[in-house]
């Protein structure tokens, strides 16, 4: 099946989808029918992220290992999407610094790049709509 539109997690979006923690309803209902519909994508920024946090002791996820996390996307049927050389070389035409946090910029960038519509439920995610970004909140 043809995917319409390609629904990209945040990171916190996607730890929230896979341990049943609780997406708002209109977020949870799109990325339900995007599942339905093969066209939800996480980002290998997002396991970056996770990986990284979790060795900072910044964040904890019971049930499962940063390692594990790929493996439960595959299983419950997200599309994997890499950080491609055209996305991180033109990373730089972000014009908007509303985050600080380099792996907020990059999933952001990576979705204006692509296309997709951002799932996030931060509320500075909005402000890149100038730039392009498609984003549920």
């Amino acid at each position: 099946m043809e995917c319409a539109q390609e629904i990209l997690l945040d990171t916190h979006a996607l730890i929230w989808f896979t341990t049943d923690s609780g997406l708002g309803k209109k977020s949870e209902a799109l990325a339900d029918k995007a599942l339905a519909e093969d066209c939800l994508t996480v980002s290998a920024i997002s396991f970056w992220e996770v990986s990284l946090k979790s060795a900072l002791g910044k964040l904890q996820i019971s049930g499962f290992l940063p390692e594990d996390l790929p493996g439960a996307c595959t299983e419950i049927g997200f599309e994997i999407r890499p950080l491609s050389h055209h996305d991180s070389s033109s990373y730089h035409r972000l014009k908007g610094i509303y985050h600080k946090d380099p792996f907020d910029r990059l999933l952001i960038w990576q979705a204006i790049r692509n296309d997709y519509i951002f799932i996030s439920a931060d509320d500075q995610v909005k402000k890149y709509a100038s730039e392009g970004l498609k984003v549920l909140t």
